[in-house]
Protein backbone atom coordinates (compact mmCIF):
# COMPACT_ATOMS: atom_id res chain seq x y z
CA UNK A 1 0.00 0.00 0.00
CA UNK A 2 1.05 3.81 -0.70
CA UNK A 3 1.67 5.75 2.53
CA UNK A 4 -0.53 8.39 3.11
CA UNK A 5 2.32 11.23 3.42
CA UNK A 6 3.31 9.39 0.08
CA UNK A 7 0.23 9.82 -1.66
CA UNK A 8 0.12 13.61 -0.30
CA UNK A 9 3.73 14.43 -1.64
CA UNK A 10 2.22 12.83 -5.25
CA UNK A 11 -0.61 15.18 -5.37
CA UNK A 12 2.10 18.12 -4.67
CA UNK A 13 3.99 16.98 -7.54
CA UNK A 14 1.63 17.11 -10.00
CA UNK A 15 1.58 20.94 -9.91
CA UNK A 16 5.43 20.34 -11.32
CA UNK A 17 4.35 17.68 -14.20
CA UNK A 18 1.77 19.86 -15.30
CA UNK A 19 3.95 22.82 -16.18
CA UNK A 20 5.08 20.30 -18.54
CA UNK A 21 1.81 19.16 -20.12
CA UNK A 22 0.99 17.57 -23.14
CA UNK A 23 -0.71 14.40 -24.04
CA UNK A 24 -0.53 11.45 -22.11
CA UNK A 25 -1.38 8.01 -21.94
CA UNK A 26 -1.88 7.03 -25.56
CA UNK A 27 -1.45 3.51 -26.44
CA UNK A 28 1.50 3.04 -28.23
CA UNK A 29 1.41 3.53 -32.30
CA UNK A 30 3.29 0.81 -33.46
CA UNK A 31 6.31 -1.34 -32.22
CA UNK A 32 9.70 0.94 -31.37
CA UNK A 33 12.33 1.34 -34.18
CA UNK A 34 15.72 2.40 -33.97
CA UNK A 35 15.30 6.51 -35.79
CA UNK A 36 17.19 6.41 -38.73
CA UNK A 37 17.68 9.70 -38.25
CA UNK A 38 19.14 10.40 -34.94
CA UNK A 39 19.50 6.33 -33.65
CA UNK A 40 20.06 8.01 -30.34
CA UNK A 41 16.24 7.30 -29.56
CA UNK A 42 13.66 5.26 -30.79
CA UNK A 43 10.77 6.13 -32.68
CA UNK A 44 6.85 5.39 -32.61
CA UNK A 45 4.23 6.38 -34.58
CA UNK A 46 6.74 8.82 -36.81
CA UNK A 47 7.97 10.36 -33.88
CA UNK A 48 11.32 10.06 -31.69
CA UNK A 49 10.73 8.85 -28.36
CA UNK A 50 12.61 9.48 -24.70
CA UNK A 51 11.99 6.34 -22.62
CA UNK A 52 12.22 7.13 -19.14
CA UNK A 53 10.87 6.01 -15.83
CA UNK A 54 11.19 4.26 -12.45
CA UNK A 55 11.07 0.16 -12.06
CA UNK A 56 10.72 -1.98 -9.32
CA UNK A 57 12.14 -5.41 -8.51
CA UNK A 58 8.97 -6.94 -7.77
CA UNK A 59 6.80 -6.23 -10.54
CA UNK A 60 6.14 -8.74 -12.87
CA UNK A 61 7.05 -11.82 -9.91
CA UNK A 62 5.81 -11.46 -6.86
CA UNK A 63 8.08 -10.95 -3.66
CA UNK A 64 7.68 -10.82 0.22
CA UNK A 65 8.95 -12.50 3.20
CA UNK A 66 5.43 -14.56 3.47
CA UNK A 67 5.50 -18.05 1.69
CA UNK A 68 3.60 -17.06 -1.17
CA UNK A 69 4.84 -13.13 -1.41
CA UNK A 70 2.00 -11.22 -1.02
CA UNK A 71 0.57 -9.78 -4.75
CA UNK A 72 2.20 -6.71 -5.92
CA UNK A 73 -0.66 -4.02 -7.04
CA UNK A 74 0.50 -3.12 -10.22
CA UNK A 75 -2.87 -1.41 -11.17
CA UNK A 76 -1.46 1.33 -7.97
CA UNK A 77 2.00 1.12 -9.79
CA UNK A 78 0.81 2.44 -12.72
CA UNK A 79 -1.40 4.78 -11.47
CA UNK A 80 1.84 6.26 -9.95
CA UNK A 81 4.00 6.26 -12.66
CA UNK A 82 1.30 8.21 -14.94
CA UNK A 83 0.98 10.85 -12.16
CA UNK A 84 4.89 10.99 -12.39
CA UNK A 85 4.45 11.22 -16.42
CA UNK A 86 7.27 8.24 -16.28
CA UNK A 87 6.87 6.03 -20.22
CA UNK A 88 8.92 2.83 -19.57
CA UNK A 89 9.27 0.35 -16.87
CA UNK A 90 11.89 -3.25 -16.38
CA UNK A 91 10.07 -5.46 -15.99
CA UNK A 92 11.93 -7.79 -14.01
CA UNK A 93 12.05 -11.27 -13.99
CA UNK A 94 12.87 -13.80 -10.94
CA UNK A 95 14.51 -16.91 -11.31
CA UNK A 96 15.00 -17.99 -7.86
CA UNK A 97 12.15 -19.70 -5.96
CA UNK A 98 13.68 -17.83 -2.66
CA UNK A 99 16.69 -15.71 -1.78
CA UNK A 100 18.13 -13.72 1.33
CA UNK A 101 19.08 -10.37 0.90
CA UNK A 102 22.35 -10.41 2.35
CA UNK A 103 24.44 -10.16 -0.68
CA UNK A 104 22.35 -6.36 -0.67
CA UNK A 105 23.92 -5.35 2.63
CA UNK A 106 19.79 -6.50 4.30
CA UNK A 107 18.80 -9.50 5.51
CA UNK A 108 15.51 -10.63 5.29
CA UNK A 109 14.63 -13.96 3.24
CA UNK A 110 12.10 -13.05 0.23
CA UNK A 111 9.81 -15.53 -1.57
CA UNK A 112 9.32 -15.05 -5.28
CA UNK A 113 6.94 -16.74 -7.64
CA UNK A 114 4.77 -17.23 -10.03
CA UNK A 115 8.04 -19.09 -12.19
CA UNK A 116 7.45 -20.00 -16.34
CA UNK A 117 7.18 -24.00 -15.32
CA UNK A 118 4.74 -25.86 -13.58
CA UNK A 119 5.35 -27.15 -10.41
CA UNK A 120 3.61 -30.94 -10.69
CA UNK A 121 5.78 -33.11 -8.27
CA UNK A 122 5.07 -35.93 -7.34
CA UNK A 123 8.85 -35.52 -5.88
CA UNK A 124 9.60 -32.98 -4.05
CA UNK A 125 11.76 -29.91 -4.44
CA UNK A 126 14.40 -28.93 -2.13
CA UNK A 127 12.20 -26.41 -0.74
CA UNK A 128 9.38 -29.22 0.02
CA UNK A 129 7.04 -27.97 -2.88
CA UNK A 130 6.52 -30.45 -5.81
CA UNK A 131 9.34 -30.51 -8.31
CA UNK A 132 8.82 -28.25 -11.75
CA UNK A 133 8.66 -30.04 -14.91
CA UNK A 134 10.53 -28.15 -17.50
CA UNK A 135 8.47 -29.10 -20.14
CA UNK A 136 5.07 -27.85 -18.82
CA UNK A 137 4.51 -24.23 -18.85
CA UNK A 138 2.69 -22.25 -16.22
CA UNK A 139 -0.27 -20.49 -18.46
CA UNK A 140 -0.74 -17.96 -15.54
CA UNK A 141 2.41 -17.08 -15.71
CA UNK A 142 2.51 -16.05 -19.23
CA UNK A 143 -1.17 -14.82 -18.90
CA UNK A 144 0.11 -12.44 -16.40
CA UNK A 145 2.82 -11.23 -18.29
CA UNK A 146 0.93 -10.57 -21.26
CA UNK A 147 -1.90 -8.74 -18.65
CA UNK A 148 0.97 -6.33 -17.50
CA UNK A 149 2.32 -5.53 -20.38
CA UNK A 150 -0.99 -4.57 -22.04
CA UNK A 151 -2.21 -2.85 -18.74
CA UNK A 152 1.26 -0.56 -19.19
CA UNK A 153 0.37 0.13 -22.68
CA UNK A 154 -3.15 1.07 -22.24
CA UNK A 155 -1.50 3.75 -20.05
CA UNK A 156 1.13 4.84 -22.64
CA UNK A 157 4.25 2.96 -20.80
CA UNK A 158 6.20 0.64 -22.49
CA UNK A 159 7.64 -2.30 -21.44
CA UNK A 160 11.00 -4.27 -21.05
CA UNK A 161 10.19 -7.52 -20.03
CA UNK A 162 13.20 -8.83 -18.66
CA UNK A 163 13.87 -12.76 -19.41
CA UNK A 164 16.56 -13.86 -17.34
CA UNK A 165 18.36 -12.60 -14.06
CA UNK A 166 22.20 -13.53 -13.52
CA UNK A 167 23.14 -11.33 -10.50
CA UNK A 168 21.70 -13.54 -7.89
CA UNK A 169 23.31 -17.14 -9.48
CA UNK A 170 26.74 -15.25 -8.98
CA UNK A 171 25.97 -13.34 -5.23
CA UNK A 172 23.07 -15.23 -3.26
CA UNK A 173 24.23 -17.73 -0.98
CA UNK A 174 23.23 -20.94 -1.74
CA UNK A 175 21.38 -19.22 -5.11
CA UNK A 176 21.70 -22.57 -7.01
CA UNK A 177 19.38 -24.68 -4.47
CA UNK A 178 16.48 -22.51 -5.16
CA UNK A 179 16.73 -22.56 -8.94
CA UNK A 180 14.40 -24.73 -11.14
CA UNK A 181 17.90 -26.31 -13.04
CA UNK A 182 19.05 -27.87 -9.84
CA UNK A 183 18.83 -31.43 -10.15
CA UNK A 184 16.76 -31.75 -7.36
CA UNK A 185 14.38 -29.27 -8.40
CA UNK A 186 13.24 -30.87 -11.75
CA UNK A 187 11.79 -34.12 -12.91
CA UNK A 188 13.66 -33.89 -15.76
CA UNK A 189 16.83 -34.51 -15.62
CA UNK A 190 18.47 -31.48 -15.92
CA UNK A 191 21.67 -30.48 -14.23
CA UNK A 192 23.24 -27.27 -14.53
CA UNK A 193 26.19 -27.28 -12.35
CA UNK A 194 28.02 -29.40 -14.82
CA UNK A 195 31.64 -28.24 -13.11
CA UNK A 196 30.28 -28.73 -9.52
CA UNK A 197 31.22 -25.76 -8.15
CA UNK A 198 27.83 -25.30 -6.65
CA UNK A 199 26.90 -22.03 -8.20
CA UNK A 200 25.61 -23.15 -11.29
CA UNK A 201 26.42 -20.82 -13.86
CA UNK A 202 26.40 -22.84 -16.91
CA UNK A 203 23.13 -21.78 -16.95
CA UNK A 204 23.63 -18.53 -18.72
CA UNK A 205 26.34 -19.63 -20.73
CA UNK A 206 26.16 -22.23 -23.83
CA UNK A 207 27.83 -24.97 -22.25
CA UNK A 208 24.72 -27.24 -21.71
CA UNK A 209 22.80 -27.68 -24.90
CA UNK A 210 19.50 -29.26 -22.99
CA UNK A 211 19.23 -25.91 -20.96
CA UNK A 212 19.84 -23.71 -23.88
CA UNK A 213 16.95 -25.72 -25.57
CA UNK A 214 14.51 -25.32 -22.45
CA UNK A 215 15.48 -21.46 -22.90
CA UNK A 216 14.53 -20.85 -26.38
CA UNK A 217 12.08 -22.74 -25.74
CA UNK A 218 10.81 -20.45 -22.80
CA UNK A 219 11.99 -17.48 -24.95
CA UNK A 220 9.38 -18.34 -27.37
CA UNK A 221 6.62 -18.84 -25.42
CA UNK A 222 7.19 -15.27 -24.11
CA UNK A 223 7.89 -14.08 -27.39
CA UNK A 224 3.98 -15.33 -28.43
CA UNK A 225 2.39 -14.25 -25.30
CA UNK A 226 2.85 -10.57 -26.34
CA UNK A 227 4.19 -10.36 -30.25
CA UNK A 228 1.25 -8.74 -30.79
CA UNK A 229 1.33 -5.72 -28.96
CA UNK A 230 2.92 -2.74 -29.50
CA UNK A 231 4.53 -1.34 -26.15
CA UNK A 232 7.23 -4.23 -25.96
CA UNK A 233 11.01 -4.39 -25.76
CA UNK A 234 13.10 -7.02 -24.46
CA UNK A 235 16.05 -7.44 -22.18
CA UNK A 236 18.39 -11.16 -22.18
CA UNK A 237 19.52 -10.83 -18.75
CA UNK A 238 20.25 -8.44 -15.50
CA UNK A 239 23.80 -7.84 -14.81
CA UNK A 240 24.97 -11.56 -15.63
CA UNK A 241 28.91 -12.56 -15.53
CA UNK A 242 30.92 -11.59 -18.49
CA UNK A 243 31.64 -15.28 -19.70
CA UNK A 244 27.79 -14.88 -20.37
CA UNK A 245 28.58 -13.19 -23.68
CA UNK A 246 28.24 -15.56 -26.27
CA UNK A 247 25.04 -16.81 -24.60
CA UNK A 248 23.38 -13.55 -24.61
CA UNK A 249 25.23 -12.37 -28.40
CA UNK A 250 22.92 -16.19 -28.96
CA UNK A 251 19.95 -15.10 -27.29
CA UNK A 252 19.52 -11.25 -29.14
CA UNK A 253 20.18 -13.12 -32.69
CA UNK A 254 17.26 -15.81 -31.49
CA UNK A 255 14.90 -13.26 -30.77
CA UNK A 256 15.67 -11.15 -33.90
CA UNK A 257 15.28 -14.46 -36.02
CA UNK A 258 12.78 -15.68 -34.75
CA UNK A 259 10.66 -12.69 -34.51
CA UNK A 260 11.25 -12.09 -38.04
CA UNK A 261 8.35 -13.45 -39.82
CA UNK A 262 5.75 -12.60 -37.16
CA UNK A 263 3.65 -9.61 -37.34
CA UNK A 264 5.74 -7.75 -35.19
CA UNK A 265 8.99 -6.93 -34.49
CA UNK A 266 10.53 -5.55 -31.23
CA UNK A 267 13.76 -4.00 -30.00
CA UNK A 268 16.16 -6.14 -27.67
CA UNK A 269 17.95 -4.64 -25.37
CA UNK A 270 21.84 -5.86 -23.49
CA UNK A 271 22.69 -4.92 -20.26
CA UNK A 272 25.88 -4.31 -17.54
CA UNK A 273 27.44 -7.45 -17.06
CA UNK A 274 28.84 -7.82 -13.72
CA UNK A 275 31.81 -8.06 -12.21
CA UNK A 276 34.22 -7.06 -14.48
CA UNK A 277 32.17 -6.52 -17.83
CA UNK A 278 32.79 -3.81 -20.81
CA UNK A 279 31.07 -1.17 -22.19
CA UNK A 280 32.54 -2.47 -24.88
CA UNK A 281 31.01 -6.01 -25.08
CA UNK A 282 27.51 -4.13 -25.22
CA UNK A 283 28.59 -1.43 -28.07
CA UNK A 284 29.58 -4.76 -29.72
CA UNK A 285 26.67 -6.60 -29.23
CA UNK A 286 23.76 -7.29 -31.84
CA UNK A 287 21.52 -5.52 -29.41
CA UNK A 288 19.22 -2.28 -30.60
CA UNK A 289 19.57 -0.52 -27.02
CA UNK A 290 22.23 -1.10 -24.08
CA UNK A 291 22.41 -0.11 -20.53
CA UNK A 292 26.28 0.84 -19.27
CA UNK A 293 28.25 0.26 -16.45
CA UNK A 294 29.97 3.76 -14.53
CA UNK A 295 33.07 3.27 -17.32
CA UNK A 296 33.46 6.58 -19.44
CA UNK A 297 31.70 8.87 -16.65
CA UNK A 298 27.83 7.23 -17.30
CA UNK A 299 27.31 8.28 -13.52
CA UNK A 300 29.22 11.91 -13.24
CA UNK A 301 29.46 13.04 -16.66
CA UNK A 302 27.84 10.97 -19.10
CA UNK A 303 29.51 10.85 -22.33
CA UNK A 304 27.38 12.16 -25.36
CA UNK A 305 26.32 9.36 -27.17
CA UNK A 306 27.33 9.04 -30.54
CA UNK A 307 24.24 7.22 -31.93
CA UNK A 308 25.94 3.53 -31.64
CA UNK A 309 23.58 2.13 -30.00
CA UNK A 310 19.94 3.62 -27.73
CA UNK A 311 21.48 4.26 -24.47
CA UNK A 312 19.11 3.18 -21.61
CA UNK A 313 21.22 4.83 -18.78
CA UNK A 314 19.78 3.04 -15.73
CA UNK A 315 20.82 3.62 -11.99
CA UNK A 316 20.71 0.20 -10.99
CA UNK A 317 23.94 -0.55 -13.10
CA UNK A 318 25.25 2.93 -11.56
CA UNK A 319 24.69 2.89 -8.00
CA UNK A 320 22.15 -0.25 -7.26
CA UNK A 321 20.16 2.53 -5.59
CA UNK A 322 20.87 5.81 -6.21
CA UNK A 323 20.97 8.50 -8.42
CA UNK A 324 19.60 12.63 -8.43
CA UNK A 325 17.50 14.78 -10.74
CA UNK A 326 20.93 16.25 -11.93
CA UNK A 327 21.91 12.90 -13.19
CA UNK A 328 18.67 12.76 -15.19
CA UNK A 329 18.83 16.00 -17.16
CA UNK A 330 22.53 15.60 -17.68
CA UNK A 331 21.60 11.79 -19.42
CA UNK A 332 19.07 13.20 -21.18
CA UNK A 333 20.87 16.18 -22.50
CA UNK A 334 24.12 13.39 -23.65
CA UNK A 335 21.31 11.71 -25.83
CA UNK A 336 20.65 9.27 -23.20
CA UNK A 337 17.29 7.75 -21.70
CA UNK A 338 17.54 7.56 -17.99
CA UNK A 339 15.73 5.24 -16.20
CA UNK A 340 15.51 4.89 -12.33
CA UNK A 341 16.14 1.32 -10.05
CA UNK A 342 12.98 2.29 -7.61
CA UNK A 343 13.09 1.13 -4.13
CA UNK A 344 9.46 2.11 -4.51
CA UNK A 345 7.57 0.46 -1.04
CA UNK A 346 10.73 -1.24 0.12
CA UNK A 347 9.23 -4.67 0.42
CA UNK A 348 12.05 -6.21 -1.48
CA UNK A 349 15.12 -3.76 -1.44
CA UNK A 350 15.60 -0.14 0.42
CA UNK A 351 13.28 2.32 2.03
CA UNK A 352 9.56 2.86 1.17
CA UNK A 353 9.34 5.95 -0.88
CA UNK A 354 12.38 7.99 0.10
CA UNK A 355 11.99 11.40 0.02
CA UNK A 356 15.53 11.96 -1.72
CA UNK A 357 14.43 10.75 -4.71
CA UNK A 358 11.16 12.93 -5.29
CA UNK A 359 12.82 15.22 -7.46
CA UNK A 360 14.64 12.18 -9.71
CA UNK A 361 11.32 10.91 -10.10
CA UNK A 362 9.69 14.35 -10.83
CA UNK A 363 12.20 15.74 -13.13
CA UNK A 364 12.34 12.18 -15.50
CA UNK A 365 8.65 13.04 -15.59
CA UNK A 366 9.27 16.98 -16.73
CA UNK A 367 12.07 15.45 -19.03
CA UNK A 368 10.04 13.89 -21.16
CA UNK A 369 7.40 16.61 -21.29
CA UNK A 370 10.25 18.90 -22.35
CA UNK A 371 11.36 16.39 -25.27
CA UNK A 372 7.48 16.16 -26.33
CA UNK A 373 7.42 19.53 -26.73
CA UNK A 374 10.29 20.14 -29.22
CA UNK A 375 11.81 18.18 -32.63
CA UNK A 376 13.54 15.06 -30.21
CA UNK A 377 14.70 13.35 -34.10
CA UNK A 378 16.36 16.63 -34.95
CA UNK A 379 18.54 17.20 -31.66
CA UNK A 380 21.74 15.98 -30.91
CA UNK A 381 24.52 16.56 -27.97
CA UNK A 382 26.54 19.79 -28.83
CA UNK A 383 28.85 20.60 -26.08
CA UNK A 384 30.68 22.77 -28.17
CA UNK A 385 27.37 24.80 -28.17
CA UNK A 386 27.32 26.46 -24.32
CA UNK A 387 29.75 26.56 -22.00
CA UNK A 388 28.27 24.87 -19.47
CA UNK A 389 28.73 21.34 -21.48
CA UNK A 390 25.58 20.11 -21.38
CA UNK A 391 23.46 20.97 -24.49
CA UNK A 392 21.41 18.99 -26.61
CA UNK A 393 20.36 21.48 -29.94
CA UNK A 394 18.72 21.43 -32.84
CA UNK A 395 20.82 24.50 -34.11
CA UNK A 396 18.94 27.48 -35.60
CA UNK A 397 15.66 26.04 -33.86
CA UNK A 398 15.81 24.49 -29.75
CA UNK A 399 18.37 24.41 -27.38
CA UNK A 400 17.95 22.90 -24.33
CA UNK A 401 21.06 23.35 -21.55
CA UNK A 402 21.93 22.51 -18.25
CA UNK A 403 23.16 25.38 -15.88
CA UNK A 404 24.70 23.92 -12.30
CA UNK A 405 23.84 25.74 -9.16
CA UNK A 406 25.30 28.87 -9.06
CA UNK A 407 27.16 29.76 -12.72
CA UNK A 408 26.29 31.20 -15.99
CA UNK A 409 26.41 29.57 -19.41
CA UNK A 410 27.37 31.05 -22.67
CA UNK A 411 25.27 29.20 -25.84
CA UNK A 412 25.97 29.82 -29.08
CA UNK A 413 22.89 30.37 -30.61
CA UNK A 414 24.76 32.12 -33.92
CA UNK A 415 22.71 30.13 -36.22
CA UNK A 416 19.32 31.69 -34.52
CA UNK A 417 17.64 33.72 -37.00
CA UNK A 418 15.80 36.41 -35.73
CA UNK A 419 13.97 36.38 -32.25
CA UNK A 420 14.01 32.96 -29.84
CA UNK A 421 11.81 32.66 -26.53
CA UNK A 422 13.60 31.44 -23.27
CA UNK A 423 12.31 29.72 -20.41
CA UNK A 424 13.74 28.38 -17.39
CA UNK A 425 12.69 25.30 -15.08
CA UNK A 426 14.42 24.90 -11.47
CA UNK A 427 14.97 21.47 -11.25
CA UNK A 428 15.07 21.18 -7.67
CA UNK A 429 11.43 23.26 -6.79
CA UNK A 430 9.77 22.94 -9.86
CA UNK A 431 9.13 26.63 -10.28
CA UNK A 432 9.31 27.81 -14.31
CA UNK A 433 9.83 31.37 -15.61
CA UNK A 434 9.84 32.80 -18.63
CA UNK A 435 12.72 34.49 -19.50
CA UNK A 436 11.12 36.39 -22.55
CA UNK A 437 12.66 37.18 -25.93
CA UNK A 438 15.97 38.01 -27.20
CA UNK A 439 17.52 38.21 -30.67
CA UNK A 440 19.80 35.22 -31.77
CA UNK A 441 22.55 35.28 -34.30
CA UNK A 442 25.02 34.82 -31.50
CA UNK A 443 27.11 34.05 -28.58
CA UNK A 444 24.90 35.01 -24.93
CA UNK A 445 25.24 34.62 -21.73
CA UNK A 446 22.61 33.60 -19.62
CA UNK A 447 22.23 33.72 -15.60
CA UNK A 448 19.74 31.64 -14.36
CA UNK A 449 16.79 33.37 -11.99
CA UNK A 450 16.77 30.73 -9.50
CA UNK A 451 19.46 29.93 -6.24
CA UNK A 452 19.62 26.23 -7.92
CA UNK A 453 20.75 24.36 -10.52
CA UNK A 454 18.52 25.35 -14.13
CA UNK A 455 17.07 23.94 -17.14
CA UNK A 456 17.65 26.53 -19.83
CA UNK A 457 15.15 26.32 -22.93
CA UNK A 458 15.32 28.54 -25.58
CA UNK A 459 13.12 28.23 -28.65
CA UNK A 460 13.66 30.43 -32.12
CA UNK A 461 10.50 31.84 -33.33
CA UNK A 462 8.78 29.99 -36.15
CA UNK A 463 10.25 31.78 -39.99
Amino acid sequence: MISARFKMGILASIGFILLYASAFGQSASGPLRVCESNPRYFCGGGKAILLTGSHVWNNFVDMGESDPPAPFDYAAYLDWMKKLNHNFIRLWTWELASWNTTANQENKRLFSAPQPWLRTGPEKALDGKPKFDLNRFDPAYFERLRDRVKAAGDKGIYVSIMLFEGWAMQFMEGALKSHPFHPANNINNINCDRNDDGKGLEIHELAISAITALQENYVRKVVDSVNNLDNVLYEISNENHPPSTPWQYHMINFIHQYEKNKPKQHPVGMTFQYKGGSNQTLFDSPADWISPNPDGGYRDDPPANDGRKVILNDTDHLWGIGGNEEWAWKSFLRGCNPIFMDPYDGVVLGKPFEDRFEALRRNMGCALKLSQKVNLAAMTPRNDLSSAKYCLAEPGRTYIVYIPKGEKAEVDLSAVKGKASVEWLNIKTGDVKKGGDMEGGKKQTFASPFAEAAILHIEAAAS
